[in-house]
């Protein structure tokens, strides 16, 4: 008896301190609250404790899931869909809908193809409904042939999900095949493993592919939503490579 009555007590008291402390943030992929994320190397509070995921992640679900051109069930639900250096989080929900659902990377083994996304010779020609590639092609020499190949493989209403980080501001994208020194590609491209910055002038890669192209961004949700589920860094990172404004390109097959 007595341990139920301090049970109660710590019921009580539980709920008011998250009456005090009212939850603020919740992560739309995982469905973890609480005050606020945690933080990494480039900003503050925009990594998911629970499950890890970061702001384009969450942009992404968000696309899928509001925004009615683009959702689940025109994409995924029984498509056959081929996505790159897959998240778990996401592998999980797309396989449950899809028709066939994999998984491929270049490096990595624990896929269901290990695949070089500019030369996808054994993927044949519009067998693919659905492709993604989120934060793929920086790691690609030749990121035309891979633009080029993922048109091929797509089926003819067939759609690329695709993410790069973008410098924020800079114009057109920087890329200097000669430089292959890891630490002088970190202090340049921002990453060790990166060939390339992007710039504003990505979208013009996809068109001139013949790609038919949608952005999404945090523009695209209302307030409530952008900080509710933290689809934008709540302190832009003021590093030299920052991209801080993250978009969503949805690239349709003409």
């Amino acid at each position: 008896m007595i341990f139920q009555r301090i049970a109660r007590k710590l019921n009580k008291i539980t709920a008011r301190y998250y009456l005090a402390f009212p939850q603020q943030v919740q992560c739309n992929i995982c469905g973890w609250q609480g005050k606020h994320f945690i933080s990494d190397d480039w900003h503050e509070n925009v990594i998911c404790p629970q499950c890890g995921l970061d702001v384009r992640h969450r942009l992404l679900w968000a696309s899928l899931r509001e925004i009615e051109a683009f959702n689940l069930e025109k994409l995924v639900q029984r498509k056959q869909v081929l996505h790159f250096a897959a998240e778990s989080q996401f592998s999980a929900k797309f396989s449950a809908l899809a028709a066939n659902y994999k998984t491929a990377d270049f490096l990595k083994t624990n896929y269901d193809y290990q695949l070089d996304l500019s030369d996808m010779s054994m993927i044949a020609d519009e067998s693919i409904d659905l492709l993604i590639a989120c934060d793929v092609l920086e790691h690609i020499p030749d990121h035309l042939k891979a633009i080029a190949e993922i048109h091929r493989v797509l089926s003819r209403d067939g759609c690329a999900i695709i993410t790069v980080p973008q410098k924020d501001h800079l114009v057109e994208t920087v890329e200097d095949p000669t430089i292959v020194d890891p630490q002088v590609r970190e202090e340049i491209f921002g990453q060790v493993d990166h060939v390339r910055v992007y710039g504003d002038d990505f979208p013009s890669f996809l068109e001139k592919a013949d790609f038919k192209l949608t952005i999404i961004d945090k523009t695209s949700f209302s307030e409530d939503l952008i900080h509710k589920w933290v689809l934008f860094p709540p302190k832009l990172s003021t590093r030299p490579l920052a991209t801080n404004y993250r978009k969503i390109f949805f690239a349709q097959k003409n």
